[in-house]
């Protein structure tokens, strides 16, 4: 079916005015709205203005414009009714077999911090989603495109078929186009359930959409019986694992990406170069330093035989004399902000290895989600980090400055491992990780055995709890293995029994006020 008609009306006016112009080439008479009519009009492209075609003028400031019977019976008429056709031709309307319309910006809009209620409101567009699922749903005789980058898609075919687009096109175009109206719908419904009676923003909408397009099927979920795939977000933050690019490697598995996203996450948070192996979802060696290579190296050391198979983060750009550490050990992913062309080269000897890159940036979701059987459980992410100034020194002994230093690596650390989480760290480097235990005493104990295998003296240590102790038992563990200093978030009904333990043993020991209970 070739087409006579389209019908442009964008908000997102990229690469329209080169379409046009390809498409008046092909004959096809192009009606258009306001600013789009303004805009192609200037550039010498042929265009009828909607107000011209109806016989209609717009009104009420533009908002009625295309709800009218000689655009809709155009869209909706179906190619294969013959009394559709004779209607067509008894009210004198021509079939418009091409739609490009894409929505006011209103996701753009209540971005803005300072948007109000009113300017929310009037970026709701109504007569674009009408178009669009007009034309979507009569995809049989309809071409609806929404999204500027298929453009090159839509020419290309209409070279191809000398000014038509075939149905499966057009299929997956309408899938595409019920989608985008779909997500735009649950922007304002999240954006208006979000608000109380008094106008007024809420943590959590009463209603809550989410919409993930497929990024990739998955050959397996955790384990091989499970089937499974990974969704992007429709609104990644900068610096979110989605953004990553392959370099070289095996399709990243379901494990993989989990894996690498709590190791991504947690290199993310330091200001000096560091390195983060983690392995089935826990840090298994953290440490920051003056260059990837020797902090990777304190990385490792941390616990070479958890390292095996492991997730390998840089929070700066790796080199070739880093690489050739790396390469000593097997590792599954490597994830950097950028990797030399040089380190890159050296890690085509293994091309196995699944090589990201990401430029650094620490956006957060919007929401954390966790499944339950009949639900999701939703929660803002866990973002805070602390400083110096946000710690209370609860002891007698105050803690020096490089235990300060310290203290403040181990809480970043314990934050990304598993509750209960005890982590004991050096100069910028763990020494032992406790993780994912019922008990914080055998947290604390198993830490102090991993430091124990990797040949580390805890003497001097300090030690990072992601949650109160409750009881001195805990307390006594880490001080018997040589921490002299402890952060933890306090709280406790005990507080003053563990302040009186750590004081007893001569540490120091910090309150933050804040936990980090990850489950």
């Amino acid at each position: 079916m070739t087409i006579k008609h389209a019908l442009i009306s964008v908000s997102d006016k990229t690469g329209i005015i080169d379409l046009a112009q390809k498409l008046t080439q092909h004959g096809i008479t192009i009606i258009s709205t306001g600013g789009t009519a303004k805009l192609l009009h200037e550039a010498g492209v042929a265009v009828i203005e909607v107000s011209d075609y109806t016989g209609f003028p717009e009104m009420l400031d533009g908002r009625v414009k295309t709800l009218h019977p000689k655009i809709h019976a155009g869209i909706l008429a179906r190619g294969d009714l013959s009394n559709h056709q004779e209607a067509l031709e008894k009210a004198g309307i021509p079939s418009i077999a091409l739609v490009i319309v894409n929505l006011y910006p209103f996701r753009q809009t209540i971005a803005k911090q300072d948007c109000s209620l009113d300017e929310a409101i009037e970026n709701i567009d109504v007569g674009g989603p009408t178009m669009v699922r007009a034309a979507a749903k009569n995809y049989q005789k309809v071409t609806i495109v929404t999204d500027p980058q298929d453009y090159p898609l839509l020419y290309e075919e209409l070279e191809a078929n000398g000014g038509s687009i075939g149905l499966t096109t057009r299929f997956k175009l309408a899938q595409k186009a019920f989608t985008h109206t779909a997500s735009y719908d649950s922007a304002i419904s999240n954006y208006l359930t979000s608000l109380d009676t008094d106008f007024h923003h809420k943590d959590f909408p009463d209603t809550l959409n989410l919409n993930f397009s497929i990024a990739q099927h998955l050959r397996y979920g955790e384990n091989p019986h499970q089937k499974a795939a990974f969704y992007r977000d429709e609104i990644i933050s900068p610096g979110s694992l989605a953004n990553y690019q392959q370099l070289q490697g095996k399709e990243l598995s379901y494990n993989n990406i989990g894996d690498t996203d709590a190791a991504w996450e947690c290199v993310k948070t330091f200001d000096k170069p560091a390195c983060v192996i983690v392995k089935h979802a826990n840090p298994c060696g953290v440490a920051i330093a003056e260059t990837p290579l020797r902090a990777y190296q304190l990385a490792f050391a941390t616990d070479p035989t958890s390292a095996f198979g492991g997730i390998i983060a840089f929070n700066r750009t790796v080199d070739k004399d880093t690489i050739g550490a790396v390469l000593n050990q097997f590792v599954e992913v490597i994830i950097a902000p950028e990797i030399t062309q040089e380190a890159q080269q050296l890690l085509g000897q293994k091309n196995n290895i699944r090589v990201l890159v990401l430029p650094l940036a620490n956006g957060y979701h919007q929401y954390d989600l966790k499944r339950i059987g009949g639900g999701i459980l939703v929660q803002t992410p866990d973002m805070r980090n602390i400083t110096a100034s946000d710690l209370k020194i609860v002891t007698k002994v105050q803690p020096t400055p490089q235990q300060l230093e310290d203290l403040l690596f181990a809480w970043r650390v314990a934050k990304f491992v598993k509750s209960n989480a005890i982590v004991f760290c050096h100069n910028g480097q763990t020494l032992g990780i406790g993780a994912g235990q019922m008990s914080r005493v055998d947290s604390a104990r198993i830490a102090s055995i991993k430091a124990q295998q990797a040949g580390f003296s805890l003497a001097g240590s300090v030690v990072a709890s992601d949650a109160f102790f409750p009881f001195r038992d805990g307390l006594d563990i880490v001080i018997q293995a040589g921490a002299t200093a402890i952060i933890q978030p306090g709280g406790s009904i005990r507080d003053n029994e563990v302040i009186a333990a750590a004081d007893e043993q001569n540490v120091s020991m910090v309150f933050t006020g804040i936990r980090h209970f990850r489950h």
